[in-house]
């Protein structure tokens, strides 16, 4: 390597494996994570995250432990871990704090340690610089030295990936700067793009997602407005997206670890500094009710299908924050399943990507098998997984009683010219 940095990645999840391959492809890496359980999982050759291959884990020159004292055998740490919010939507920054506090003691003078995680402008310096110099007794800006890339992973996706995304690099000053650069460019084809500090590389992190989220916010209420009026919202964006600079969102639920969390980071950081946002927290309110209201609108739909009742089952396809993965944090299909539980509502849920461990840990939610499905009178189709597209009307009737009810496409999957005699569609 050009370079000649030793890497340790800490945190192997959806964020840090794909990076410690990559480097993994050019000479040893530490792959560090706190889970025994994921550790033996990718020692075995098995990534559950389903985003690294088995050829490819073999393939890559990785030295997978949970040891913390392994990181001392590198020089350039890159933290991945998650930065999620609680329940009152502020910033939890532990997980952050504590793979600091376990890197600092294995430190040594003229280490570069990274953060891809998202946080709010300011949390690396201010939050992770202090916990770094007490664990370690080291200076920083002296012993050490310290950036911030902001990860863009986008789980599922095999187009974009790590090494084919514009990496965003920042450094305290301008020789670490280089120096990461020059790390990040030995691996990533799509090139570098150096921020001027590192403030500015986290606050377009959490600017990106918020953006994002900002625009679907506004499609959630245009298909809120569109359904009082009797419009379809797919036909009306249709319409709209023949000119040429109307961009092209689409209604839906908002969850995962990144556009349903990141504009929190950054919210949080304006109060702090007397800020007081509105456009920001509006779009977020309509995101965070849109479960609630599919499960109304699906209410609503029974109480007029004289074949759908409440005594009978309602069927949820997808827990998944979205399609094609297995991550199920932060999923607002979940909204949807205790809006209609407030009701004394059956619900029963169904995903094959879905670990049913992890879905009965973070949830307290059974999956059923899709063969072991009792019929149901409503069918909501809230996560378009391959399985579902492919099955398309014929997987949605066949879990209906006698093929007639209601189903709820969220996601728009489903052909409305070729609805079956006896079904009642409703789509955001």
């Amino acid at each position: 390597m050009s370079h000649n940095r030793r890497i340790s990645v800490i945190g192997l999840g959806y964020v840090g494996l794909p990076v410690a391959v990559a480097f993994g492809n050019l000479g040893p890496v530490v792959a560090f994570d706190i889970s025994a359980q994921r550790i033996n999982e990718l020692k075995a050759g098995h990534d559950t995250t389903n985003e690294v291959g088995e050829r490819e884990l073999a393939a890559s020159e990785l030295l997978l432990t949970t040891n913390p004292d392994d990181l001392g055998k590198a020089d350039f740490h890159i933290v991945t871990v998650p930065t999620p919010v609680d329940a009152a939507n502020t910033p939890d920054l532990s997980p952050l704090v504590s793979a600091s506090t376990t890197l600092g003691p294995r430190l040594k003078k003229g280490d570069i340690v990274v953060y891809e995680s998202t946080v709010y402008p300011g949390a690396t310096e201010n939050v992770c610089v202090p916990v770094l110099e007490k664990a370690s007794g080291l200076v920083y800006g002296v012993d050490f030295c310290v950036g911030y890339s902001p990860e863009r992973i986008n789980p599922g996706d095999k187009e974009h990936r790590f090494e084919t995304i514009t990496k965003v690099v920042s450094g305290q000053d301008q020789a670490t700067l280089d120096i990461v650069a020059a790390v990040y460019g030995s691996v990533v084809r799509a090139g570098v793009h150096k921020a001027p500090t590192i403030k500015t590389a986290e606050a377009a992190k959490v600017i990106e997602n918020t953006q994002r989220d900002l625009n679907i916010a506004l499609m959630n209420e245009l298909a809120q407005i569109f359904d009082r009026l009797n419009i379809d919202t797919s036909d009306v964006l249709k319409a709209a997206g023949t000119k040429w600079n109307f961009l092209k969102f689409s209604p839906g639920l908002v969850g995962g670890h990144c556009i349903g969390v990141d504009p929190y980071y950054l919210t949080y950081r304006a109060e702090q500094v007397g800020h007081h946002p509105q456009v920001i927290l509006a779009g977020r309110k309509i995101n965070d009710g849109m479960g609630a209201f599919i499960a109304r609108n699906t209410i609503k739909l029974m109480l007029k299908n004289t074949s759908a009742t409440p005594a009978k089952a309602i069927t949820i396809l997808g827990l998944t924050f979205k399609e094609n993965v297995p991550d199920l944090r932060n999923t607002k299909v979940i909204d949807i399943i205790e809006e209609l539980s407030t009701y004394g509502l059956g619900v029963q849920v169904s995903d094959p990507q879905a670990e049913a461990g992890e879905a009965r840990r973070e949830y307290g939610l059974d999956l059923t098998p899709i063969e072991k499905l009792e019929p149901a009178s409503v069918v909501i189709l809230a996560v378009a997984h391959d399985a579902y597209v492919e099955g398309g009307w014929d997987l949605a009737t066949g879990l209906l009683e006698s093929g007639r009810g209601v189903v709820v496409d969220v996601r728009g999957i489903l052909d409305r010219d070729q609805t079956p005699e006896g079904v009642t569609l409703w789509r955001l």
